[in-house]
Parts: C-alpha cells; sequence; structure tokens
C-alpha cells in the first residue's frame, strides 16, 4: 500500500486523509499535539475538528520527518501562518523530487506571497512549477461524511497535476485540473473575505437579496484583482471561485462566515476570534487585499469596508450605507469586460 502524508491534522486535513484512505493508500496524518496524534492513533477519533470515525489506515505522527518518509505524495494543509516554518522543516528533510500538493487559503500580509509562493522560497531545491494547489468548494464536514464534492488541483506541471488528480479521485470526490495556479489559489484566498461579509450581512438581518448582491459583487472584485495580477478570468467562474465563493458564503459549516456573523451581531474582533477558537484565514487575508488593492490602484469597495470594520472599529451598518450609495455605474464593466478583453483580440 503506497503511502502519503498529509501535514495538518485540522478539520480539512483529517477530511482529505479520509478521502485518501478510502482510496487505498496509508495516511501519515502528522500533528503537533502529541495528545492529538494518541487519540487518533489509539481511538480513531479527532473529535474536535471532525464527528466522524476515521479509518485505521490513518495513522497520525508528531514527527514530520517520520511522517513524510518514503511516501508518493505530500499534502500541506496548515493555516498560512504556519506554511514557511512546516516548508523549513520539509527543506531539511527532503532528499528526492515527490508531488508536494497544498490545500491551504490565503495570502501573508506581510509579503503579499501566496502560499505556492511560500513553499517554494523556503524549499531550496525544489522547483515552483512542480506544487500543486488543491482548491474548491469542499468543507471539511462534507467530505468526511463522503457527501459528492469536487474541487480543482492546479499546477504549472501537468504530470504533477495528474498526479494529484489521481490519488484524489473517487465517487464522492471528484478533481479537474488547470493550469493556472495563480487563479485558483487567488480565488480560495479572496473569497474568504467575501464570505465575512456575507455573515456581517446574516447578522445584521438583512436578507437573502443583500447576500447575493455582495457574493455577486464580490465575484467581481476577486476577478478584478486577480485578472490584474495575472490569471485568467476564467478561473473565477469556475469551482475555484465561483464554487468556492458560494459554498463559503452560504454555509454554516464556513468559520468566515460564522465570524463575520457575530460581528455583524456586535461581538468585537478579539471576542469573535477567541469564540471560534479555530482559525479565520479571512480576517488575515483581508489585510493583504487591501494592501494589493492600493499597490495595483484596483477598486474594492467590500474588501475595503470589511477591511475599515476589522481594523479601523468602523460600524458594520455604516459600512453598508458607504456601499450603497456609491456612485452609479454599469454593472457589465466587470467580468464580462475582463473575459471580452482577453478573448476579443
Amino acid at each position: 500500500m503506497d503511502k502519503i502524508a498529509v501535514l495538518g491534522a485540522g478539520s480539512w486535513g483529517t477530511a482529505l486523509s479520509i478521502v485518501l484512505s478510502d482510496n487505498n493508500y496509508h495516511v501519515n496524518l502528522w500533528t503537533y499535539k502529541k495528545e492529538q496524534m494518541e487519540e487518533i492513533n489509539k481511538h480513531h477519533k479527532n473529535e474536535r475538528y471532525l464527528h466522524v470515525p476515521l479509518p485505521e489506515n490513518i495513522v497520525a505522527f508528531s514527527s514530520i520527518e517520520k511522517a513524510v518518509e518514503d511516501v508518493k505524495a505530500i499534502v500541506i494543509v496548515v493555516p498560512t501562518k504556519a506554511i514557511r516554518e512546516v516548508s523549513k522543516e520539509l527543506n531539511k528533510i527532503l532528499n528526492r523530487p515527490v508531488p508536494i500538493i497544498h490545500a491551504s487559503k490565503g495570502i501573508e500580509p506581510g509579503s503579499l506571497k501566496r502560499v505556492s509562493q511560500m513553499i517554494d522560497e523556503e524549499l531550496e531545491h525544489y522547483n515552483y512549477d512542480d506544487i500543486v494547489v488543491l482548491s474548491g468548494p469542499s468543507h471539511a464536514e462534507d467530505v468526511a461524511l463522503r457527501h459528492p464534492t469536487t474541487v480543482t488541483v492546479a499546477s504549472l506541471n501537468e504530470e504533477y497535476a495528474k498526479i494529484a488528480q489521481d490519488i484524489f479521485t473517487n465517487d464522492a470526490f471528484r478533481v479537474y485540473t488547470s493550469t493556472d495556479i495563480l487563479g485558483v489559489e487567488l480565488g480560495g484566498s479572496l473569497k474568504n473575505i467575501i464570505a465575512l461579509g456575507a455573515g456581517i450581512s446574516d447578522g445584521l438581518g438583512y436578507g437573502d437579496n443583500a447576500k447575493a448582491a455582495l457574493i455577486t459583487r464580490g465575484l467581481a472584485e476577486i476577478a478584478r484583482l486577480g485578472t490584474k495580477l495575472g490569471a485568467n478570468p476564467l478561473s473565477f467562474l469556475g469551482l475555484s471561485g465561483v464554487g468556492d465563493l458560494i459554498v463559503t458564503c452560504t454555509s454554516v459549516h464556513s468559520r468566515n462566515w460564522r465570524a463575520g456573523n457575530l460581528l455583524g451581531k456586535g461581538q468585537p474582533l478579539n471576542d469573535v476570534l477567541e469564540q471560534m477558537g479555530m482559525v479565520v484565514e479571512g480576517v488575515r487575508t483581508v489585510k493583504a487585499a487591501y494592501r494589493f488593492a492600493k499597490e495595483e490602484n484596483v477598486e474594492m469597495p467590500i474588501t475595503t469596508g470589511i477591511y475599515d470594520v476589522l481594523y479601523n472599529h468602523k460600524e458594520p451598518k455604516e459600512i453598508v450605507e458607504q456601499l450603497m450609495t456609491r456612485s452609479k455605474r454599469e454593472e457589465m464593466d466587470d467580468i464580462a469586460h475582463l473575459l471580452y478583453e482577453r478573448y476579443s483580440k
């Protein structure tokens, strides 16, 4: 039985381990918490993150070195703030080429680097073109229950993308491939900001009309910035774009939606984060997107409004009023225009 290492035993890392286990791989699941390792190995449970029994071919390790020994592929599923630390550990260990697939969604606020770029910077003998990103509408809770889920894997190395597609695909988990790693990563990262906004809207009690408008205009912002940075606008109409955006903005499983919902109900940010108990990537990513918008001269009013709520202590209702009273404009000046500009020549 081939072995695959999954680095990160949170809800998403555990869910992906279940997919790989179902595909008859022996999964080495790394966690830095020894008590979590013991719970997984002795009781086949990871109760803090997922309330499902874990297959016996998922074995937990507290040593990255042991977890990646003789594996067919490495799947990185840690929060973005831990990407560099984990990558540095891998840099000390890896002495042979092995596909690296990451399923983390976020942007580093200080450097404005995407996850693939951070991994590339820390792995001295690994080529950026070989990194694979896995993204799409995929809440861990649904995946762990084997509910139908469809995602995208993207890489400039089409062979590695197909390897990732092969090891993950099964009857409940369908995988498409792409070469637009930039668009897939940006879609997966920036949608968390809009999900915060959707949660705020729901917390304010504004109903479905407001949320639908926020999701739609949020997609326009994501595509506007992503295309300016060089992504294919079609990626934002795919699974890692609008697909992931919809599920993250509408599901109670979404940490970002839940955090936004509490903010909309008037709770302070620090209290919200403490209450969540898990990483809320959108809170970190909004800093990066706000800087991107300024530096690239890209209009992102929803992102700016959420940034003001989180970091300038503006009232959510005040931000909504600002968005609703912006100057009049045509609707089809965003994604449709981007597609026309790209494909009409």
